[in-house]
C-alpha cells in the first residue's frame, strides 16, 4: 500500500479519512500512511475537524503498534479535552500497549467511577487481566459486568471462552444457555453447547450432547462438525453399560445415518479431494457400531 496515496491533495486526504469515519471503516495502516505522508504538515488547516482526525489517527496508531505516533496524538487531545472520558480511554489503551497495566487499570477505574454506564473501560479491564494471564480476575470482572449488562452477547461468548480455559465446563455451558435464549435458531450455539457437554463426560451429559447435536443438524443439515459430534456421541452412549439394549439399537441406526450423511457431504466435494474422501471413509468404518 506504500505510496499509493502520494497523488492526493491534503483536502482529498481529509475527505477520504472523513468518509472512512462515517462508514466505520478501520483501515488503520492506510490512516497512518495518509497522516504521515500528507495530512500531518497541514494539521492547522483542518480546523475543528483536526481533533476528529487526531482521534482516528491515534486509534490507528495503536492498531499498528506505532506508539510514539499515538502518544503524539494523545498530547493534543488531552491538552484540548482534559476531562474527556473518551480521550482518557485512549490514554488507558496507550498505557496498556506499553504494558503499563497497573497505571492503565487506574485510568480505567477513574473512568468507571465517573460514568458507571460506560461499557468500554470495563471490557478493557478484562482484556488487561487476560494479557497479564490473570484469568480468574478476568472472569470475576466479566461476571460483574454481566450482572449489569446481561444482554451483551459478545461478553457471554468471552466469559464462556474464559471458563473453558479454566476447564470449568459446567459454567461455560451456562453461558451458552444464555446465548441460546438470545438466539435459539443459531445452529453454532447448539453445536457448541453439545461439544461442552460431550467434554464434561458422563452418561447424562452425553444424552444432552446428542440432543443438541441433533438440533444443530436440524437447523443446518450441512453442519459437518455437528454430524461428527453426533457420530461420536451416539457411539459413546451405545458403549456405556448404562445404555439399555433397545436404546442401543436406536443409537446404532442414528450413528449409521450420521456416518452416511458425512460421507454424502464429502462426496459433494470436487474430484481432486478423492484422496481425502477415502481417508474419511476409512476412519468412519472404524467408528461403526455393531448390534
Amino acid at each position: 500500500m506504500a505510496g499509493c496515496y502520494d497523488d492526493l491533495s491534503w483536502s482529498e486526504a481529509r475527505d477520504l479519512l472523513r468518509n472512512w469515519r462515517e462508514n466505520s471503516e478501520r483501515r488503520s495502516k492506510d490512516v497512518v500512511e495518509i497522516w504521515e505522508s500528507i495530512l500531518m504538515p497541514h494539521i492547522d488547516s483542518l480546523g475543528n475537524e483536526k481533533y476528529l482526525v487526531l482521534e482516528q489517527v491515534c486509534f490507528a496508531a495503536l492498531d499498528c503498534c506505532r506508539l510514539p505516533l499515538a502518544e503524539y496524538c494523545l498530547k493534543f487531545l488531552l491538552k484540548e479535552f482534559p476531562e474527556s472520558l473518551r480521550v482518557h480511554k485512549y490514554h488507558a489503551m496507550h498505557l496498556e500497549a506499553l504494558e503499563m497495566y497497573d497505571k492503565a487499570l487506574e485510568v480505567l477505574d477513574s473512568i468507571i467511577k465517573k460514568d458507571e454506564t460506560n461499557l468500554a473501560p470495563r471490557k478493557r479491564k478484562v482484556a488487561i487481566f487476560k494479557a497479564k494471564g490473570q484469568i480468574p480476575e478476568a472472569i470475576k470482572e466479566l461476571t460483574e459486568y454481566l450482572k449489569k449488562f446481561m444482554s451483551d452477547q459478545e461478553a457471554w461468548h468471552e466469559l464462556c471462552d474464559l471458563y473453558l480455559q479454566e476447564q470449568e465446563y459446567g459454567k461455560a455451558a451456562i453461558c451458552i444457555e444464555e446465548l441460546i435464549l438470545h438466539n435459539p435458531h443459531n445452529h453454532l450455539l447448539h453445536q457448541r453447547y453439545a461439544e461442552i457437554k460431550y467434554s464434561q463426560g458422563g452418561f447424562d451429559n452425553m444424552l444432552l450432547a446428542k440432543a443438541y447435536f441433533c438440533q444443530a443438524i436440524k437447523l443446518n443439515s450441512n453442519n459437518i462438525r455437528a454430524l461428527y459430534g453426533l457420530l461420536l456421541t451416539t457411539n459413546n452412549i451405545a458403549l456405556s453399560p448404562k445404555c439399555p439394549v433397545l436404546k442401543k439399537k436406536e443409537l446404532i441406526k442414528l450413528s449409521e445415518w450420521a456416518a452416511n450423511e458425512i460421507d454424502r457431504q464429502y462426496k459433494k466435494k470436487s474430484p481432486a479431494e478423492d484422496k481425502n474422501i477415502k481417508c474419511i471413509e476409512g476412519l468412519l468404518s472404524q467408528l461403526q457400531l455393531e448390534a
